[in-house]
């Protein structure tokens, strides 16, 4: 059974920085690209940043230079360093990946909430 569980979301200055991470269980960590979705109340997820499964990033335009994501094979693990966060950044943060054209099951995600 897959699962996606998304950590490390908090309540945070603006200007301040967090560390998600979402740890994924039930398949093959090293054979998916993962990428982070974000949605913030009365709009649609969209997507933030996605890693391949060679290490290969992109970023969407509103995160590029405070953003980083990362993975680390070995723990299962995907992060999302964010720096220099901003009221807008507020959403709740989810991990996912695609198989066979399909997005897995999502997790409960992680909130961010940027206050000024």
């Amino acid at each position: 059974q897959v699962q996606l569980v998304e950590s490390g979301g908090d309540l945070v200055q603006a200007g301040g920085s967090l560390r998600l991470s979402c740890t994924v269980s039930g398949v093959i960590f090293t054979n998916y690209d993962f990428t982070w979705y974000r949605q913030a109340p009365g709009k649609r997820r969209e997507l933030v940043a996605a890693i391949t499964t060679f290490g290969r990033t992109d970023y969407a335009d509103f995160v590029k230079g405070r953003f980083t994501i990362s993975r680390d094979n070995a723990k299962n693990t995907v992060y999302l360093q964010m720096n220099s966060l901003k009221f807008e950044d507020t959403a709740v943060y989810y991990c996912n990946f695609e198989s066979f054209g399909a997005l897995s099951d999502w997790g409960r995600g992680t909130q961010v909430t940027v206050f000024s």
